[in-house]
């Protein structure tokens, strides 16, 4: 098909690109103006607890208590985790993510804490999903350590390294805006052609089609 091609079934179909700009038109306001959203989080670490050789916690993290807190965290991550969080009240999008030191020689979950996020669209119902994610992973490792008669004075502790807090998820509206204008030129272009293919195909009639059989010429 030729670019005169194109633009003569653009023209004879133009309310398919009209209607292609209208809701290019109404995404690139969702765009300009998106909903607030919000994303809490927090950062919690296991503890172990307290002995004379070691009165400060934080300084004997081992990477035993890693496996301790992923192994929570896969038992939060699965459908049945799931579903507790959601009974605890825990609504949106939520995130569980291990944590290292930071380095690239450190290999990773050394470091025993994890991440909680959640997103919400507003602030308090955002730090309000990521304290009740804390809670549950919090009576998680306590039923962990009693099922395994864990005496109190050798139990690990989960704490709330970093409070929960909340900030304003912020985009790109130029991206977004890009995105949306691309979308709805491809769109307008393809539906119009293909419409106009279809229309012309269907009002083209074959030979003999209406007017019985073809005559057998000898």
């Amino acid at each position: 098909m030729s670019p005169g091609n194109v633009a003569d079934a653009l023209l004879r179909r133009w309310y398919v690109v009209v209607a292609a700009l209208l809701l290019t038109a109404a995404g690139a306001w969702q765009v300009v103006r998106p909903a607030p959203q919000y994303v809490g989080s927090a950062v919690v670490v296991l503890k172990p607890p307290v002995t004379r050789n070691q009165p400060n916690q934080l300084t004997n993290l081992q990477p035993p208590l890693a496996l301790v807190s992923y192994s929570v965290i896969q038992q939060l991550q699965s459908p049945a985790g799931d579903r507790e969080l959601r009974a605890a009240g825990v609504e949106g999008t939520y995130h569980l993510v291990p944590r290292n030191s930071g380095t690239s020689a450190t290999p990773r979950y050394l470091i025993p804490s994890v991440q909680v996020q959640a997103q919400a669209s507003d602030s308090d119902a955002a730090v309000t999903a990521v304290r009740r994610v804390v809670d549950v992973y919090t009576r998680h490792v306590g039923a962990l350590q009693t099922s395994q008669t864990v005496p109190d004075g050798a139990r690990i502790t989960a704490s709330v390294l970093v409070s929960p807090s909340a900030a304003a998820v912020r985009g790109t509206p130029s991206r977004g805006l890009a995105g949306a204008a691309l979308l709805g030129m491809a769109g307008g272009v393809v539906g119009a052609l293909w419409l106009d293919r279809y229309l012309t195909g269907r009002r083209k009639v074959t030979p003999g089609r209406h007017g019985g059989p073809l005559p057998v010429v000898p």
